[in-house]
């Protein structure tokens, strides 16, 4: 079982079944998929995808975290994600993915770096990885702020890494 974790002003509870239909209505927006690939427009496919992420046995201490603000607990702005690259690994990455309503105030970057703080303390990795699409400059700002650094690109995403201090 993934622990919960509270920032400043956030908390992140691991992702369950019941937060399904929120990251569904999340994903069906265009603009907070735009730069990713997926079943979004595939009505079942989509809800086969989200489970099996929801569902699905990771290492310990990986997974995925549902995002609220501490001032509002109810309320799913999101998700912050460590698991193994594209699911398999062997290196660990690091994604986030937020409703429309909650870009541009730093959540993702708190969220991430609560994420990262468990990664390389608790979980004992030596370094995660994100892989961000070229066009998605939002994303990669996040990655910057973290402290990741730029090792290339490939395929039309841009690889961040970031290593234990």
């Amino acid at each position: 079982m993934l622990p919960a974790f509270f920032s400043q002003r956030l908390s992140l509870k691991p992702r369950t079944l019941a937060d399904l239909d929120d990251c569904i209505a999340m994903d069906r927006d265009p603009e907070v998929t735009r730069h990713i690939d997926g079943p979004w427009h595939e009505p079942d496919a989509h809800r086969r995808f989200v489970v099996d992420r929801i569902t699905r046995a990771y290492p310990d201490g990986l997974g995925y975290w549902s995002i609220a603000e501490r001032s509002a607990p109810a309320r799913f702005v999101g998700w912050v994600l460590l698991i193994p690259e594209d699911t398999y690994g062997p290196e660990v990455e690091i994604g986030w993915r937020l409703v429309r309503e909650a870009w541009g105030r730093g959540i993702a970057s708190e969220a991430a770096r609560v994420v990262i703080a468990h990664a390389f303390g608790t979980v004992g990795l030596q370094s995660v990885v994100a892989g961000i699409a070229e066009g998605n400059l939002a994303s990669q700002r996040v990655a910057q702020k973290l402290g990741m650094r730029r090792e290339g690109s490939v395929g039309g995403y841009v690889r961040f890494r970031s290593d234990a201090r």
